[in-house]
């Protein structure tokens, strides 16, 4: 397999916990549209994809004024809440002083995942850090793959990108985008939903990965910031 030169993350429950706050502010927008609130296990299964990509088939017309009360539940109580992953904050301070180019691509909304790299102290860790509506087309599809590696001198995407996440979209994004998909910890969903698009690379956390990016079996980019 290639060494990987470019480490992209997903974000959220790839390197902080946050479930608690997703699930509440969406079951605050589903009461407040008339539906039956998910159970915190239906909100795992379910919460996949973008705002805009998510809510015209749950909310239809009004899909929009769902995604103002989401978001106003939401950023009412996120920054209090999250919490990094045990290991993350360690693991991202060694691979950058490595120099591998690092980025994160996430579904949730722009804006809001910087504000959190920020609070965390963690924006310096990443070239770029590409959310929802940052690009053209939303994760999975591969225009928010080619942003977040477009501080890359060359821009390329390929095996030498690995992307990191917890579930089969992370992984599908990988395999549309063409680099290696890469499953951190235990995988979220179903063993059916990895059917289509399985991981090629999986890690039990982040001691087991950078074990691997130790051994040599990584090259590290000269391009990261």
């Amino acid at each position: 397999m290639t060494p990987p030169r470019a480490l992209i993350f997903d974000w959220d429950n790839t390197l902080v916990d946050s479930w608690s706050t997703i699930h509440e502010a969406l079951g605050l927008t589903l009461a407040a549209m008339g539906h039956e609130p998910w159970s915190l296990a239906e909100t795992k299964l379910r919460v996949r994809r973008s705002l805009r990509d998510a809510f015209p088939a749950l909310f239809g017309e009004r899909w929009d004024e769902a995604r103002q009360i989401y978001l106003g539940h939401f950023t009412a109580i996120h920054l209090e809440r999250m919490a990094p992953l045990p290991g993350a904050a360690q693991f991202l301070a060694e691979i950058k002083d490595a120099g591998f180019y690092l980025a994160v691509l996430s579904n949730k909304t722009g804006r809001i995942l910087r504000l959190e790299a920020e609070h965390l102290g963690w924006s310096s860790f990443f070239a770029r850090i590409v959310g929802a509506g940052d690009a053209t087309a939303d994760k999975p599809d591969p225009a928010a793959m080619r942003l977040a590696l477009s501080g890359l001198m060359d821009g390329s995407v390929g095996k030498a990108v690995w992307y990191i996440g917890d579930t089969a979209l992370d992984m599908e994004c990988a395999t549309r985008a063409g680099c290696v998909g890469v499953l951190l910890g235990p995988p979220e969903g179903q063993d059916q939903d990895f059917a289509r698009f399985p991981p090629e690379r999986r890690f039990a956390g982040f001691n087991d990965l950078v074990e691997e990016l130790r051994r040599g079996g990584a090259r590290p980019s000269s391009e990261n910031p």
